[in-house]
């Protein structure tokens, strides 16, 4: 048996914390000695344990709780779970050593806050939290929407340059962000509207797109190949309306590089539409975006 003071200084957990966590039934003491003292066994010990990895990974403690009180599967799925998010985080700390060997590399230095995308995690995690009933309903569960935050987490710095790219800053896609969420129902239902006329909306985009790389001779930034850009701008923007949902002012640019920089974009329209159509279409789309900014 070890007293609350021992457990204490093993865990680094204050003895204020521990309390609390007998309190809210977390962690209960093996034992409690006539003088009033908490012992802790072996078995509390190992719960613990779990406690201590769960805080590793920001669990809630509501969340820690559930998967102790439940099943031997409700633990395995929390490993699971845990797995992933170790995972998410593992690449983000890649990430982020990547961009420091980087700038190492080109002897410059690296303005962090430029890519300081924590005030749009704290919009999204304030959203978890005060709304859960959306999350659920428009997400299947918490669990799910933080997942995808993780996601978002591990890819920081990618994210950030998207952001700027699509936005013009981190400050902009923040708030376009609380403005989605403030109108999620609506965009939801906007999602459903197009999801139940994907059929029409795709054929309208293949058609545009065989139109685009009918021939792949002509100039990408010609009159008559922006005109067929504009036409699919405009259908990007109906679709925009009906979502009801900020694009950004640069969505086209980044589309661009999609289909000028990822090779599995460029397998997949090379195929559909012709070799060199990828970069044809990704080169009409740049041109668009640099000189027909959307309105």
């Amino acid at each position: 048996m070890k007293s609350i003071k021992q457990v204490s200084d093993l865990t680094g957990i204050s003895v204020r914390m521990l309390h609390y966590y007998d309190k809210i039934g977390l962690l209960k003491p093996t034992t409690i000695t006539e003088a009033g003292y908490r012992l802790y066994g072996d078995e509390a010990l190992e719960t613990l344990q779990h406690i201590l990895f769960f805080r590793e990974l920001d669990v809630p403690l509501k969340k820690m709780k559930e998967a102790l009180d439940g099943s031997q599967n409700d633990k395995v799925q929390m490993l699971h779970n845990q797995k992933e998010l170790l995972s998410l985080k593992r690449d983000k700390l890649n990430e982020l050593i990547g961009l420091i060997e980087e700038k190492l590399n080109n002897n410059g230095t690296v303005n962090f806050k430029e890519f300081d995308m924590s005030e749009y995690f704290n919009v999204l995690e304030a959203f978890m939290q005060e709304h859960e009933n959306e999350v659920v309903k428009y997400y299947g569960s918490v669990e799910e929407f933080s997942k995808i935050l993780e996601t978002m987490k591990s890819k920081e710095f990618e994210g950030a340059k998207m952001a700027i790219k699509q936005f013009g800053s981190i400050e902009k896609y923040t708030e376009a962000i609380k403005n989605n969420l403030s109108n999620l129902p609506l965009i939801m239902e906007g999602f459903q509207s197009i999801k139940d006329n994907i059929d029409v909306y795709s054929e309208q985009m293949d058609q545009l797109m065989k139109l685009l790389t009918s021939d792949l001779s002509k100039n990408p930034f010609s009159s008559d190949i922006q005109e067929i850009v504009k036409l699919m701008d405009d259908m990007v923007k109906e679709q925009s309306e009906i979502v009801k949902m900020d694009m950004g002012e640069n969505y086209f640019e980044l589309m661009a590089d999609m289909y000028l920089t990822k090779p599995a974009c460029t397998k997949i329209h090379d195929k559909k539409y012709g070799k060199g159509a990828t970069k044809f279409i990704g080169e009409a789309l740049k041109y668009y975006s640099e000189n027909c900014k959307r309105k």
